[in-house]
């Protein structure tokens, strides 16, 4: 499963995750952000399941596949779409989203013309289910 928030400046964070029933001693992930490393991404178990962030680059589309124990190659079956491979399977693919940037708060002017110092007050939840993780991030601008 791949969950998806915005990152920094022309990053989106990006969390890959399998589910914590997969017995498995280590699972790693391998993709274009890696050169297809079998090694340099492992996936930490938690009780919600087996995960790990990327910030990736906004705007592109990624291949990747879950190697568990050196060994079995896994698709995400709930990934954004899947793309044939040179092994006559099929990879993984996570689509990473150009999220639009916030308007700048030095441009904004308040109702008597005079231009505010704005608060801003960035919040984030997340809803974890056996099935769905929803993770949604946000800021709001306050005018003092």
């Amino acid at each position: 499963m791949i969950t998806k928030v915005p990152g920094g400046p022309g990053k989106v964070r990006v969390t890959f995750s399998m589910p914590a029933a997969i017995w498995a001693d280590t699972i790693h992930l391998a993709g274009d952000f890696n050169d297809w490393s079998e090694v340099a991404t492992p996936l930490r178990l938690t009780e919600a399941g087996w995960t790990v962030t990327l910030d990736l680059p906004s705007g592109l589309s990624f291949q990747y596949r879950y190697l568990i124990n050196g060994k079995d190659w896994h698709n995400d079956w709930q990934a954004d779409r899947y793309a044939p491979n040179e092994f006559g399977g099929d990879n993984s693919v996570v689509e990473v989203p150009a999220f639009l940037e916030p308007a700048s708060p030095n441009h904004i002017v308040s109702s008597n013309g005079q231009a505010d110092k704005p608060e801003i007050v960035e919040f984030e939840a997340v809803l974890e289910t056996p099935l769905l993780s929803y993770c949604i991030r946000s800021a709001v601008v306050v005018h003092q």
